[in-house]
């Protein structure tokens, strides 16, 4: 099991080590989705009403620049 941590891990620093703006791109995109999704007529929808999209396009855009920097 660690091992196949271990090298999933590996897997996804090699990835992300040539796409450096893929998460903070993926991470905006998110965040712009979120705000066209609050002028919908929606009726209690959990992911609008949430701002889901917003906070897990702020995270992921965090973990891509920290990534990137790293990287």
């Amino acid at each position: 099991m660690k091992d196949l941590i271990n090298r999933s891990l590996d897997r996804l620093a090699n990835y992300f080590a040539h796409r450096k703006g893929l998460l903070p791109i993926l991470g905006l995109f998110l965040i712009v989705l979120n705000g066209i999704l609050q002028f919908l007529p929606t009726n209690g929808v959990f992911i609008i009403e949430a701002n889901l999209f917003l906070h897990l396009g702020l995270i992921i855009a965090i973990v891509g620049i920290l990534l990137a920097w790293s990287l």
